[in-house]
């Protein structure tokens, strides 16, 4: 491999690592969540559903979700990844990036505008948004604004055609699809 193309396989690799640890950071709480434990919860754990489909779904499906997220963000920079067509694992992920790094910006003005009261919270949410763990919310959306613009970042090299260097020491990996 080229001394260029090397350095640029290294600089655009780790995009895809970050996202999928920021992947598995979202994941794990939702595993503790599931089984009861109540750490990290952005807002009244006791408060939250339990016991039923939406919990299953939100802890459980969520996390399983993630972990599938952490295997095709590897898979964009991973040798064993290049076995799949370049713009079929690229396009949709590509999408899934910008829709994950909009929702967590979105948190963030939304949370501006309630600082700035320039719009207050419905009667509903105002006792969630005002409890104590509520903060832990702006930590898990900055990890959906990381997760979306690394994700995407590794995207954009896939569809551009990057080489990567193989782990075994061989040299480079031809980009296919």
């Amino acid at each position: 491999m080229g001394t260029t193309a090397a350095r640029r396989g290294r600089r655009h690799g780790w995009a895809g690592y970050v996202a999928a640890a920021a992947a598995l950071a979202y994941a794990a709480p939702h595993f503790w969540w599931g089984a009861g434990i109540g750490a990290t919860f952005p807002g009244d754990f006791a408060e939250a559903p339990h016991g039923t489909w939406e919990a299953a779904i939100g802890y459980w499906g969520m996390g399983g979700v993630a972990v599938l997220g952490a295997v095709v963000a590897l898979a964009l920079v991973r040798p064993w990844g290049r076995r799949l067509p370049r713009r079929l694992l690229a396009v949709p992920v590509a999408i899934a990036s910008v829709a994950m790094t909009l929702w967590g910006f979105t948190y963030f003005a939304l949370q501006y505008l309630l600082a700035a009261e320039r719009v207050v919270s419905a009667p509903a949410f105002a006792a969630k948004d005002a409890h104590p763990q509520a903060a832990w919310g702006l930590f898990w959306y900055a990890l959906f604004v990381t997760w979306g613009v690394m994700l995407g970042a590794a995207a954009w090299n896939r569809l551009r055609g990057g080489r990567i260097r193989c782990a075994c020491g061989q040299g480079a990996v031809a980009p296919t699809g």
